[in-house]
């Protein structure tokens, strides 16, 4: 990884821990974690035997136990950025986030409208305003739709530090 690459990754690293420390402590804890799922259920009005609620559950319980390696249900940043990268992403966070999306998407054709993509990313605790231009950034042919291969793809392009529109303008 280059230098400009690496810095990259830190700064946006940095940025996606503090959106996932809801209480803003340094310490992303189990809690903070999983809340997530419990905002965006309830912004986007599931019921809990919906099976997109199982299933965004199940797979934030599996990315949390992934992520607190030492298992004391706490992940400092230096743990964080230590574990994330693209191999974990494409294993692990790709499904967490992308179950997330499954849960906005209103009518579950794999594509959310600016409505849905900012109560979704609301929900996981980005300001409004941000989430609206990170919906115009990944809406390159102007169909008021993105699509959730593109979403993903976005996050993890932002994570690794390869660039992505999006991040630079949701964190």
């Amino acid at each position: 990884m280059s230098r400009t690459t690496a810095d990259a990754a830190t700064t946006a690293r940095v940025r996606v821990f503090a959106m996932m420390d809801a209480d803003g402590d340094q310490v992303v804890t189990r809690h903070d974690y999983l809340s997530r799922i419990d905002r965006t259920v309830v912004a986007t009005g599931r019921t809990e035997d919906d099976p997109l609620v199982v299933t965004a559950r199940a797979e934030g319980v599996k990315a949390w136990g992934e992520m607190d390696g030492d298992g004391d249900g706490k992940l400092t940043f230096d743990e964080y950025n230590a574990w994330v990268g693209a191999d974990k992403f494409d294993n692990i966070c790709r499904f967490a986030l992308g179950a997330l999306f499954d849960l906005a998407d209103a009518d579950g054709d794999g594509a959310l409208d600016k409505a849905e993509f900012t109560t979704l990313r609301t929900a996981l605790n980005n300001p409004a305003d941000n989430a609206a231009a990170a919906f115009d950034a990944l809406d390159t042919d102007g169909d008021g739709r993105v699509a959730r291969d593109a979403y993903l793809a976005s996050i993890r392009a932002y994570i690794v530090g390869d660039g992505s529109p999006m991040g630079e303008v949701l964190y």
